[in-house]
């Protein structure tokens, strides 16, 4: 700003003002009492003072219609707009004046003393409405009057009838503006009436009015008759006690157009509502409603705003809008409808004002010409008020009314508005409404609207009851019942919202009249039939009052008191008896008790009929056994039909749910919200009651990058779905898939109008135009032709009101429900509440009865006891969970799916470990029945071995003898076949030759035979008809007549002599008759085909090769042109040809063939001779040959027997040798195996429970409960181990052990944790602030190629998309409280078939799904609180360190340290162990899994001897392993001397680690504790003495631990610290009795105290109750009365100045411990507890722990690298950046400064990525301002790398404590604190410090 500019403020307060701009402004203050309100009075007076023609034109409105002209950008008056206005009198005037004197000041003090205003005013606005209200009424009844120049003023009668318009006028103005903005209007109405009659009454009955009325110097006004006031008024009220808004004065009505006052009520037209009306458009006429319609008509036609503010339900939003929707001449009044919620925006609100308006010229805009459009803004107060207090959406409209318009956001160029009124409603600024800004307040009318009367509910819902009863014909006597039912409601209603109030925990218990109209239309549901009765309309009036109040209700209190109520409701009311109405749902009907279990059974339901059957009835259901079967029916239904079927047992909890459902998805437009936590059945239910429904479902899919485009998208399909389908939709949203607010914004909106607001553009409303037009016909007919586009688009609307029905499953945990209720009112006003409380304990049973059904168990009177302990688990888990809260602020919900996942892991565990451990006692049998068998066979292979050696060596010489008769006849058949040879060969030759011919005769052949077979192919073409046409030929083509001739040729016919055709006196010869007679054969064809070609006459042969083949017309092409006959024919003749000419040539070969044969057949004759000669003596030697053979082979087969018999035998010692000792092993083996299947029913539930309920729990939770199951099982009778644990049912030690060697800490509540991650049937999802887990899994699973991911990755759901379909396992890290809705069908594992493969959906890409892929999450979080929403989806798990683990951990850290060859020695031995454990666990497989192969095993030479290698590599690993177990004990006992340090290590670890409860900063990573740790093993002083060392090592690291720690503390935290220290450490030694340390902390629990104060005058009350809980202490006996005894001591120690440094009285200061110490001056100075805990720690730790160490930051810089952030922990006042440019000018370093604040992310991104490079230092500055970001840097610090960074790069950060700092950050960061020490010493040492006093240089 230049010097000659200023600026010019004008705030309503200072709240939100800087001190610096404040100090900066000079300050004027306006009081409004100042100004007051009589100039606005005046003003207007002034202006109708006067004539109302000047110069023959009609002066304009008065300045409070029209807003007077504030520029260019201001509206502008349209031509033809002026009305006729209206001219006062100076009489008039004046008179008008005093009747404001005297009213108007009374009338506002009392408002504002003795009323409470609905929405809070100011006196000038009330006093502006009642100016406007005067006006308007005055304009209709004088308007165009001038009494100063008409005849009127001379007219006493028409000046009386002026008077009485303005007397009236004034009070209209004054009733409607000032007594109408309070919800006590009948106080205002008594106090106006009063007043009026006698205004001395303030003086006597309003006190604070009268005081009031004095501060304001209002004086008495004076009647008379000399007097302008008379004190009455011409036309008063007609009833002066009534109600005076109940009246309305109307100017034209009365006797000679007097005006008179009327009745709301009598000014309503007769209503009738029609036959066909539905129940949801009825509005009944009331006083409410034409008080409404009559303001809005007045005021809005003049273009004055107005707003309507009333309670939820009185209607304020349905009159409004049938006014002006329907009341008002749609051609001028264009309805522009929004509606505000909590999160509404000011982007929003002028987009869907836009929307709806034209561009008039440039850069104005408004409604059509000639029209005005009324922006009708609902719920006006509903928007949050932001940081600063403004409302953006009303600050807007603010605007739009001030300025007459607003910028366009796109163009930044100014809009006009013209042509606009503003019409809003809203409720009472409560809950989540606000006060709006005064300066929009101003510029409204205010209308407020009570709470119906009972009268006027009673009116509306007799009407709508009595119509439904008749127009429905039900009996007279039904009928009848109308009123009872209302008046019924009515006390309901009341009662209800009288007794059941909203709390903090009950924020839903919030009743309107839209519950009071749910009820009736409930009833109203039903149809007459024919045995519909009284009492059945009662139970279904009682069932509908259980559907809309008690559904919601939370506690078994409240819905005990509900129905009690019901019960005096039905017999005050209904006159019925509850017991006789209701005796059917009792279980003992003589003995009726019908409580709230037993009404559960009461239903109506339409679900009885099928979905297809037309207006389905709302009925009774009496026999809850035929609804199971109904429901079980429609669930298989569905399921038989859906990808997802459901796994439910429908169970009478769950049907009652889906009953209620049911019942709201049948009303038109009927929503519902379900609330209960996750896994309770909210969307189950609803899926199978849209399915019973016959309607529609609709979820949206929850994407990574599933945002408000995908989110409008999926809107719009489902609003185009409802409104322009056939079917009702259902739309199922849950509040885990709220991606932002906007969203319930949306649905908000869906709730209270049917539309989202400018969701369809242009084009898109024309098609949905378009598609509703069908149904517009069939509703309205051919009327539909006539129906705008904005009334098309509006019946679309109300379709889907009617059609669409929203059902939201919320879950009520932490304060985000009740915040969102308080946010978005429709989710109450417009929805049906059904509370899903925990499972009862039948629904419990039937579960765990339905899926125990099938299980296989020995005795059937165990599974009712496995019933009931799973039912008893349950109980158990949710018990212990309330104590795991109540004791260390840990939440763990437990619901319904958790039992499920108890059953369904019993089911699973069981069955995997009865199959393992069968197959186990299987294999050890089958290994321990061989060695057995190998005993056995022993003697019997001896014995065998002896008997069959004789037989042997007999046979062995009769094999000889056979061999030797071989052997002498083998020359002579060797002869005889050498002569047989010789005659073969010649025959052989011979044969050769005779084949060689015949080959080439065939060969001569084959070339012929495919033209005969063409030929007679050709033959096969020829038809009968054919043939009969060429024959009837007289005179054939000369192609036909020469084919005919060459065929009689073939076939050797002769030609006839025929006339001469050129001479007939000649004959020549033809063969056409030939050829005619020829053909007529009917069996020419055949004879054709069976022509003798081998014998064919060669004269014929020669003649058609002469004459015919020589004839260029003698062939098959040419022939086929005439005739396909004659073509075939020729074919023919040419094939016979052919085979001639072959023919020939073969007859000669033939012939030498037929020699040739011949001759072989003699030479053959005489070869079979000598070769039957041969075969002769060949059979007879063969026949020796077989004997021989024979013999050979027996003889073999018994040297083979006694070899195999030896072998065997052999074998058989080997094996008994070899598996010997196996044998007792193995046989102890199967009988503990049989002992444990016994047991794993018992074992395996209580594993089952482990896994399904344990894993959030401590070590200490979880053994406890897992101790009292296992005494619940064995007490049930359910067989189970001694002490079952998941290690010993579920457990694989050799798995565990390399688990050990991965990283998992040996601890059994870590191995417990292993184990449940690979057993249960959910995905694991760690609670690992230490990173155990995280080392451990990435460890474990890097052979198989371990994908790491965290959800702020780019990338992370493509890797997922990759790694299920390849099979690589996957780690998600650091996740927070919520989990990414994309992640929802991986961790659901909602997998289905799609080509044969089983797929699941993520994202939008639908992958294969490979049963190798494993997904593992952890979170740093140490005390997280997942949603049961989060929880039923994974299995949580408490993966935190224990302190057993973490001191093993120490203890290897200090030996590897100390000593590093006993360390080395120590991994190497666990590895060696693992391997050997592994390798002995696969030789035993291998082993059994020989023994149990086919057969005997004693003839498997291979198997034996792989027997005995794996017997020989057992052997030698045993002895390794106990050669191993020698040395592992010797190195354990070395080990056990540091123990002591490692023990003492964890527990400091422990204290340090709670102190994030302190404050969100003070956290610290194992990893950082870690290297303190090695850090002072390496620096602190040595020893050759074990003990010496050890205690030298605890000395320094306990101090460092306390200057590490201490830099980073508060100073209000650092005696805290030390004191905890101290503590822990004291407890480790078991020096502290907890029951004193928690005396110390809370002063014991607070009771009733017997004993009277012996010292009341100084020694208080609650002092006493502390010392006689001290002295009730076990170890404090006698303390109280020693107090007593020594009250004088101890008053002297009350009364010292330094109490805590005094002696104790008696012999207390001898007796006492240090902490007890503590305890007695707790008890008797409190204030000086903190001096006494300064003394213990001195005492007991030292005064270094006392006194923190002095600030230095270049130590703090020394213990920091390029990838470690340093964080400065902020307090008031500190400010660290001093001492850091300080450093970095000495270290020579640029520092960069970024403070943090919106928009400064990408700037320290940027500075951070050039000081990466570059080395130098960036300063974060105010981190907790920018929570956005705080991800974004957590991500920058853990790419942070060696590699990747310059080694002097620094990022520097300050924060104040701020829960939303990355704990990463926190943990591996070098901390620090820098403020102002406390006190003298450490002031003076910290100014010692600090520059420039420490610089030497100063000197």
């Amino acid at each position: 700003m230049s010097d000659v500019m200023s600026m010019m403020f004008e705030p309503a307060d200072l709240l939100v003002a800087s001190p610096a701009t404040v100090s900066r402004c000079g300050m004027v203050y306006m009081e409004p009492e100042q100004m007051g309100w009589r100039v606005l009075v005046e003003s207007w007076i002034k202006e109708y003072v006067g004539s109302a023609y000047e110069d023959g034109n009609q002066i304009a409105e008065a300045s409070f219609i029209e807003p007077k002209k504030y520029g260019k950008n201001a509206p502008q008056l349209e031509e033809g707009q002026l009305r006729t206005s209206f001219v006062l009198s100076e009489g008039e005037a004046t008179y008008l004046k005093a009747l404001t004197e005297w009213i108007v000041e009374p009338m506002l003090c009392f408002v504002r003393r003795e009323l409470n205003e609905m929405a809070p005013t100011s006196d000038a606005q009330l006093v502006v409405g009642m100016l406007r209200l005067m006006q308007c009424t005055l304009e209709d009844a004088i308007g165009g009057e001038d009494p100063n120049k008409d005849e009127i003023g001379d007219d006493p009668k028409k000046m009386l009838k002026r008077k009485q318009h303005i007397e009236c006028a004034f009070l209209i103005g004054v009733i409607w503006s000032i007594g109408c903005s309070s919800d006590q209007q009948h106080k205002f109405s008594d106090f106006l009436n009063a007043f009026i009659a006698d205004f001395n009454i303030v003086e006597m009955k309003h006190k604070g009015v009268y005081t009031a009325l004095q501060l304001r110097k209002w004086n008495k006004p004076l009647f008379g008759e000399t007097e302008i006031l008379s004190g009455k008024f011409i036309k008063p009220f007609p009833n002066q006690n009534g109600h005076v808004h109940d009246f309305v004065y109307l100017h034209g009505s009365g006797g000679n157009g007097g005006g008179e006052w009327k009745l709301w009520v009598d000014t309503l037209p007769k209503f009738q509502i029609p036959d066909n009306a539905q129940y949801a458009t009825i509005t009944v006429p009331t006083a409410a409603s034409a008080k409404v319609s009559f303001m809005l008509n007045l005021l809005v036609s003049r273009k004055i705003k107005v707003l309507v503010c009333g309670p939820t339900g009185t209607g304020k939003s349905t009159y409004i809008f049938e006014t002006i929707n329907r009341s008002m001449d749609q051609e001028l009044y264009k309805p522009i409808m929004l509606g505000f919620s909590a999160k509404t925006s000011a982007h929003m609100t002028q987009d869907i004002i836009d929307g709806k308006l034209m561009k008039r010229r440039k850069g104005v805009f408004g409604p059509p010409m000639g029209a005005t459009a009324i922006i009708f803004v609902d719920d006006l107060n509903m928007p949050e008020v932001e940081t600063y207090g403004a409302q953006p959406p009303i600050e807007l409209l603010r605007q739009m009314v001030d300025n007459g318009g607003w910028y366009d956001l796109k163009e930044k160029t100014w809009r006009t508005i013209i042509d606009c009124v503003l019409v809003s409603a809203m409720g009472p600024p409560t809950g989540g409404r606000n006060q709006i800004t005064s300066r929009l307040m101003r510029h409204f009318n205010l209308l407020c609207l009570e709470d119906f009367n009972d009268a006027t509910l009673e009116l509306i819902f007799d009407t709508i009851t009595q119509w439904y009863l008749s127009v429905k014909k039900f009996s007279t006597e039904i009928q009848r019942m109308a009123p009872t039912l209302v008046a019924a409601t009515l006390d309901t209603y009341r009662t209800a919202m009288k007794s059941l109030l909203p709390t903090p925990s009950k924020s839903h218990y919030v009743f309107n009249l839209r519950d009071f109209s749910r009820v009736i239309q409930g009833v109203l549901m039903v149809v007459p039939s024919e045995d519909f009765s009284r009492d059945e309309l009662v139970r279904l009036w009682t069932h509908e009052s259980l559907r809309v109040f008690g559904d919601r209700l939370t506690e078994e209190q409240d819905r005990n008191w509900f129905l009690e109520h019901v019960k005096k409701m039905v017999s005050t009311h209904l006159d019925a008896d509850f017991g006789d109405t209701f005796v059917h749902l009792s279980e003992d009907p003589l003995y009726p008790n019908i409580d709230y279990a037993a009404i559960r059974r009461l239903f109506f339901g339409i679900y009885m009929s099928e979905p297809d059957e037309d207006n389905r009835p709302y009925i009774e259901i009496k026999d809850t056994e035929m609804l199971s079967k109904r429901m079980s029916d429609c669930l298989d239904e569905f399921n038989a039909s859906s990808r997802k079927p459901m796994s439910l047992v429908m169970f009478m909890f769950a049907i009652e749910h889906v009953s209620r459902i049911c019942r709201v998805l049948n009303m038109p437009g009927g929503n519902a919200l379900l609330v209960g936590v996750g896994g309770s059945g909210r969307q189950s239910n609803t899926i199978l009651a849209t399915h019973i429904s016959g309607f529609t479902l609709f979820q949206i899919t929850i994407a990574k990058n599933y945002g408000t485009t995908e989110w409008r998208d999926d809107l719009k399909s489902l609003l185009r779905a409802a409104g322009t389908g056939g079917s009702d939709m259902v739309f199922l949203f849950s509040d885990n898939q709220i991606k932002n607010q906007a969203m319930v914004e949306d649905i908000n909106n869906m709730l209270n109008s049917g539309e989202v607001p400018n969701i369809f553009p242009a084009d898109e409303r024309a098609a949905i135009c378009d598609g509703v037009r069908g149904f517009a016909k069939t509703e309205f007919g051919k009327a539909a032709n006539d129906m705008t586009p904005t009334e098309m688009y509006a019946y679309f609307i109300r379709r889907v009101r009617q059609h669409l029905h929203i059902v939201l499953a919320f879950s009520p945990i932490g304060d985000t429900f009740r915040e969102r209720l308080r946010l978005f009112p429709s989710l109450i006003n417009c929805c049906v509440i059904d509370w899903f409380t925990a499972w009862p304990e039948d629904a419990l049973q039937a579960v765990a009865t339905k899926f125990l059904a099938d299980l296989e168990l020995d005795d059937e009177s165990i599974r009712s006891k496995l019933v009931v302990t799973c039912q008893a688990f349950h109980e158990n888990a949710r018990q212990l969970g309330e104590k795991f809260n109540d004791e260390l602020g840990r939440v763990v919900y437990v619901t319904p799916t958790s039992y499920l996942e108890l059953i369904l892991v019993f089911k699973s565990c069981l069955a995997q470990q009865r199959t393992k451990v069968t197959l186990a006692i299987k294999r050890y049998k089958n290994g321990l029945e061989q060695i057995q068998h190998a005993t056995v066979s022993v003697n019997e292979m001896q014995d065998e071995l002896t008997a069959k050696q004789p037989v042997l060596a007999e046979a062995q010489v009769a094999t000889a003898q056979l061999m030797e008769q071989v052997q002498a006849r083998l020359p002579s058949v060797e002869k005889k076949q050498k002569e047989v040879g010789a005659d073969a060969a010649v025959a052989q030759k011979e044969a050769d030759e005779c084949e060689l011919v015949a080959n080439d005769v065939k060969a001569d052949l084959a070339a012929a035979i495919p033209a005969l077979n063409q030929a007679v192919a050709a033959l096969d073409t020829i038809k009968p008809n054919d043939i009969n046409e060429v024959k009837k030929l007289a005179k054939p083509p000369y192609g036909v007549k020469i084919v005919c001739e060459g065929v009689c040729v073939m076939l050797g016919l002769k030609p006839v002599k025929v006339p001469d055709p050129d001479d007939p006196t000649k004959k020549i010869w033809d063969f056409w008759p030939t050829s005619q007679k020829m053909m007529s054969d009917s069996n020419f064809i055949n004879t054709l085909k069976t022509y003798d070609k081998d014998n064919m006459d060669e004269s014929r042969i020669k003649e058609i090769r002469k004459t015919y083949m020589t004839n260029e017309k003698f062939n098959p092409e040419a022939a086929k042109k005439a005739s396909s006959a004659a073509a075939g024919m020729c074919q023919w003749v040419y094939a016979m040809e052919t085979y001639e000419r072959i023919a020939k040539v073969v007859a000669p070969k033939r012939a030498a063939l037929a020699e040739a044969e011949s001759a072989l057949a003699i030479t053959m004759g005489e070869l079979n001779g000598k070769k039957a000669e041969l075969k002769a003596v060949e059979d007879d030697l063969q026949e020796l040959q077989d004997k021989f053979n024979e013999g050979v082979r027996y003889s073999k087969q018994l040297e083979d027997d006694v070899t195999l018999c030896g072998l065997k035998l052999d074998r058989a010692t080997q094996l008994i040798n070899g598996l010997g000792g196996e044998k007792h092993r193995w046989e102890a083996f199967v009988k503990d195996l049989g002992i444990t299947y016994m047991n794993l029913t018992g074992d395996i539930m209580v594993s089952a429970g482990v896994l399904a309920y344990l894993g959030p729990f401590t070590s200490n939770f979880r053994q406890k409960q897992l101790d009292d199951w296992v005494s619940q099982c064995k007490t049930a009778g359910i067989p189970a181990s001694g002490s079952p644990t998941l290690t010993t049912s579920l457990g694989e030690p050799v798995r565990i052990r390399q688990w050990n060697v991965e990283g998992l800490p040996v601890d059994s509540f870590s191995v417990d944790n292993g184990i449940i991650i690979f057993n249960a049937r959910r995905w694991p999802l760690l609670i690992d602030p230490q990173g155990q887990a995280n080392a451990w899994i990435r460890n474990m699973e890097l052979k198989n190629d371990l994908k790491v991911i965290k959800l702020t990755d780019d990338s992370y759901l493509r890797i997922l998309e990759n790694a299920v379909q390849f099979g690589t396992p996957v780690l998600l890290e650091n996740v927070q409280e919520d989990l990414d809705p994309s992640l929802e069908p991986l961790l659901l594992k909602q997998l289905f078939k799609q080509g044969g493969a089983m797929c699941i959906k993520l994202g939008d890409a639908v992958v294969e799904y490979n049963p190798e892929f494993r997904f593992y999450i952890t979170t740093k979080l140490r005390n997280p609180h997942y949603l049961p929403e989060v929880s039923v989806k994974i299995t949580l798990l408490n993966f935190m360190i224990t302190p057993e683990g973490l001191e093993d951990q120490l203890l290897s850290l200090v030996v590897s340290t100390e000593r590093p060859d006993l360390q080395e020695k120590k991994d190497l031995l666990v590895v060696e162990g693992a391997q050997n454990a592994a390798a002995l666990k696969d030789i035993e497989d291998n082993v059994l899994e020989i023994l149990s192969g086919e057969g005997n095993i004693l003839e498997d030479e291979s198997a034996i001897a792989a027997l005995k290698l794996s017997s020989t590599k057992s052997e030698e690993i045993k002895i390794k392993q106990n050669a191993a177990k020698e040395t592992e004990l010797e190195i354990d006992k070395v080990r056990q001397g540091y123990r002591p340090v490692a023990f003492s290590t964890q527990v400091l670890f422990f204290c340090i680690s709670d102190l994030a409860t302190i404050e969100p900063t003070y956290q610290y990573s194992l990893k950082w504790f870690s290297n303190l740790f090695v850090t002072s093993i390496k620096t602190s002083a040595k020893s050759a003495d074990l003990i010496t060392r050890m205690s030298n090592l605890d000395s320094h690291f306990t101090l460092s631990l306390y200057r590490a720690i201490c830099r980073s503390l508060l100073e209000k935290d650092k005696l805290v610290f030390s004191f905890m220290l101290t503590i822990k450490i004291l407890m480790g030694k078991n020096q502290i009795d907890v029951n004193e340390w928690y005396f110390l902390l809370t002063g014991g629990v607070a009771l009733d105290n017997p004993h009277e104060n012996p010292a009341i005058e100084w020694l208080s009350n609650k002092q006493w109750g502390e010392v006689c809980r001290l002295g009730d202490l076990k170890t404090m006996a006698g303390f109280r009365e020693d107090f007593v005894t020594n009250i004088r001591r101890w008053k002297q120690i009350y009364d010292s100045v330094d109490p805590h440094t005094m002696p104790l009285p008696g012999d207390w200061n001898k007796k006492v411990t240090p902490l007890e110490r503590l305890c007695a001056i707790r008890c008797i100075r409190p204030d000086k507890v903190v001096l006494a805990v300064q003394n213990f720690v001195i005492a007991e730790m030292g005064k270094p722990f006392v006194e923190p160490p002095i600030f230095d930051l270049s130590l703090s810089f020394n213990e920091s690298n390029c990838t470690v952030p340093l964080v400065f922990i902020l307090s008031k006042g500190s400010d660290p950046m001093g001492a850091l440019l300080k450093l970095a000018d000495e270290l020579k370093k640029e520092a960069t400064p970024v403070s943090l604040g919106q928009g400064q992310g990408p700037i320290a991104e940027a500075n951070i990525e050039s000081a990466r490079t570059s080395g130098g230092w960036v300063v974060l500055q105010n981190c907790h301002l920018a929570p956005s970001w705080m991800g974004r840097m957590e991500k920058i610090c853990e790419e942070l790398s060696v590699d990747n960074c310059h080694k002097d790069f620094r990022i520097w950060c300050t924060t104040y404590p701020s829960p939303l700092f990355p704990s990463a950050v926190l943990q591996n960061g070098v901390k620090m604190t820098m403020e102002p020490p406390k006190g003298l010493r450490a002031n003076l040492s910290g100014s010692f410090a600090l520059d420039p006093i420490a610089d030497p240089e100063f000197y």
